[in-house]
């Protein structure tokens, strides 16, 4: 078990926005909350997944909606705990432990956030080893965890309870309702115990988030290439395998707000002029990137992140922009996301992808 660091949540915001492949919320804003959280409540402890008790009571919380409405629809910080409370208050627990329903953007953060006001401590892990669109991609309801009860919640104290056997509705439901409240709301769900956790989630991600900004804030100070060594980073993770895909600058984008989502494409215009030009589809997070004559470079489930050219820190869906200059990466994600079950929930056919899902690096 470790204390979670001022450091550590600097580090974490970078490393996140990487994990969120374009999704997830921008970490920024998040980032000063759970800082403030901590600064009032007190330290928040790390546990490793290993360590999490059998018997304890775990819920995952995040953040629902649009990344795009997060900028102008700045959260209270005080959603995570309201739909926690509605949770608790509905199934008679009390909660031990919080687990991220997600590793990527602001959901790295929104756990801290409540963590500190709850005083219990975050899991290192979640259940999507990155950010997805839709509250049924999880690796906890892969692997047989019910998504129901969930609470949400939003900034202005409104709280909605929603129970249903499918995760699926679940999705659409919650989704329902975030849109109805503005485009982004706060959601506690995926409650299960220690022994079941422990089973069903993607170990590690908040420490391999943390490690992601320790490796580029570290390759920035010592003047080394920053996607050389998170290239180097990612080989000695679970995750494996990583590479850059394409290089260059930003030609197009073209989104929209679509069904509580961010829809569009993103394409990228190589330095190389033998080279053809990038398409990446976006929803909320970038799904797959392909050459114009439809050769897939790479596709969900595995990471694709649009990175800045110089710093190479993450560039959220949000603020893509015409004429920016880039590196996109690619990570495979580690053999608990790539088994059929996984596949069939949160593969290319899920998002209605026809292309095969092809390990990167097999």
């Amino acid at each position: 078990m470790a204390i979670i660091t001022d450091q550590d949540i600097d580090d974490l915001a970078v490393g996140a926005a990487v994990l969120g492949t374009g999704g997830g919320g921008d970490p920024y804003i998040g980032k000063l909350l759970a800082k403030a959280a901590i600064e009032k409540y007190g330290p928040v402890d790390l546990i490793a997944l290993e360590d999490v008790p059998d018997g304890a009571t775990v819920v995952a919380c995040g953040a629902m909606g649009a990344p795009t409405i997060l900028i102008e629809k700045i959260p209270s910080g005080d959603e995570g705990n309201l739909a926690l409370e509605s949770y608790e208050d509905h199934t008679g627990l009390n909660v031990d432990a919080i687990i991220p329903f997600e590793a990527g953007g602001i959901n790295s953060m929104v756990p801290i956030i409540l963590a500190a006001k709850k005083r219990v401590p975050v899991i290192d892990a979640d259940g999507m080893g990155r950010a997805f669109p839709q509250l049924e991609m999880e690796t906890f309801n892969v692997y047989g965890v019910p998504a129901s009860p969930v609470a949400v919640a939003d900034e202005r104290g409104n709280r909605v309870l929603i129970e249903t056997q499918d995760a699926a509705k679940a999705e659409w439901l919650a989704r329902g309702v975030t849109i109805r409240m503005g485009g982004q709301a706060y959601i506690v769900n995926y409650g299960m115990d220690g022994r079941t956790t422990k089973r069903v989630s993607v170990p590690a991600t908040m420490s391999l988030a943390i490690g992601i900004g320790r490796t580029l804030r570290e390759a920035a100070a010592q003047h080394r290439n920053p996607v050389e060594a998170l290239i180097s980073y990612f080989s000695g993770t679970h995750y494996g395998y990583a590479e850059v895909i394409t290089a260059g600058k930003i030609a197009d984008v073209a989104r929209k707000e679509q069904n509580g989502w961010s829809v569009g494409i993103a394409t990228i215009e190589p330095f190389d002029p033998s080279k053809p030009k990038v398409k990446i589809r976006i929803q909320n997070e970038n799904l797959v990137a392909e050459e114009e004559d439809g050769r897939v470079l790479a596709i969900v489930p595995d990471l694709i992140t649009i990175l800045d050219i110089d710093t190479a820190e993450a560039i959220t869906t949000e603020r893509l922009r015409y004429g920016q200059r880039v590196n996109v990466l690619a990570v495979r994600v580690p053999p608990i996301m790539r088994t059929p079950e996984a596949l069939a929930v949160f593969g290319p056919s899920a998002f209605g992808l026809s292309q095969a899902y092809q390990p990167l690096g097999s």
